[in-house]
């Protein structure tokens, strides 16, 4: 028996990185999945998104973890898209146990006004039609899980001016998951349904492997390469690591799925080798 066994989750941004390495897992441990992605760029995006073919192989590997795997092209901009998504999914399935709101982007590097409304309604407004795509699927004992970022988190980080315009959507719209997910736990706690936040650091995933990402590491650079951003990458970690797996939040969001985590609400699961604690703005002394 499996953490999810018989279990059915909601993964948005399935095609690829973590939210493929989240289904996959959540496969293995019993689940089946009901997955979107948008599966074609966003003009702003410096780095390409996922494409079709990343979906069937995420589908492909579903399989071999055991699962199944009903999956709908889709933007998570598109309110109703999800609902439709979600409703063909409960009904094959007969019911719904999880959301995961994982489909984020990060168009850093340019200052076109697009830039932040892209990052804002992708990674907040998206978050949000997911959830409420699930809402009236999700029995009692139900869990959301959202993604957030620790980037997010720090001032000066994402949303430093020399990022452009999509670097201050992004970290907006990363800060308002943490309150939501906190007054949404408030909202739904009588319910017993859990609300959680990951704000996971660096990830190795195609997002921080992206000339535009290692731009943001070595400025003094005109054309970044990953060796050349590699040794700074560090500075967003306590434990002196570059980046954390896509496996290694899966982990935090399969025990947030699970039944293990059922009195654990309304937290910000920060999966980011002691990030903040390192790079967190001083607390003044008392």
């Amino acid at each position: 028996m499996g953490r999810l066994q018989d279990k059915v989750v909601f993964v948005t941004g399935v095609a690829r990185g973590q939210g493929r390495t989240h289904a996959v897992r959540l496969a293995r441990e019993g689940a089946k999945i009901i997955g979107v992605d948008l599966c074609d760029n966003i003009k702003t995006n410096a780095y390409p998104l996922a494409s079709p073919e990343d979906l069937t192989e995420t589908t492909r590997l579903v399989e071999e973890a055991g699962g199944t795997l009903l999956t709908t092209v889709a933007d998570v901009r598109d309110r109703q898209a999800l609902f439709d998504a979600v409703q063909r999914g409960a009904e094959e399935f007969g019911r719904l146990d999880g959301v995961v709101a994982q489909a984020g982007i990060c168009p850093l590097g340019t200052d076109d006004p697009q830039a932040f409304m892209d990052a804002f309604t992708v990674d907040f407004v998206g978050v949000v039609n997911a959830v409420e795509a699930g809402l009236p699927h999700l029995a009692d004992g139900g869990s959301i899980v959202a993604t957030g970022s620790l980037a997010a988190l720090l001032p000066g980080a994402t949303d430093n001016p020399t990022n452009g315009t999509g670097g201050l959507g992004y970290s907006l719209a990363k800060r308002m998951i943490s309150s939501f997910v906190n007054d949404l736990s408030v909202v739904l706690g009588p319910k017993k349904i859990r609300v959680n936040a990951v704000h996971p650091t660096n990830c190795n995933t195609d997002m921080l492997n992206s000339e535009v990402m290692y731009r943001q590491f070595r400025p003094d650079l005109e054309s970044p390469t990953l060796e050349d951003a590699l040794p700074v990458f560090p500075v967003m970690s306590v434990m002196n690591v570059p980046y954390v797996e896509p496996e290694d939040v899966t982990d935090t969001v399969l025990f947030l799925l699970s039944d293990e985590s059922r009195y654990i609400t309304g937290m910000q699961m920060r999966v980011d080798a002691g990030g903040y604690v390192r790079n967190r703005p001083a607390t003044p002394a008392f």
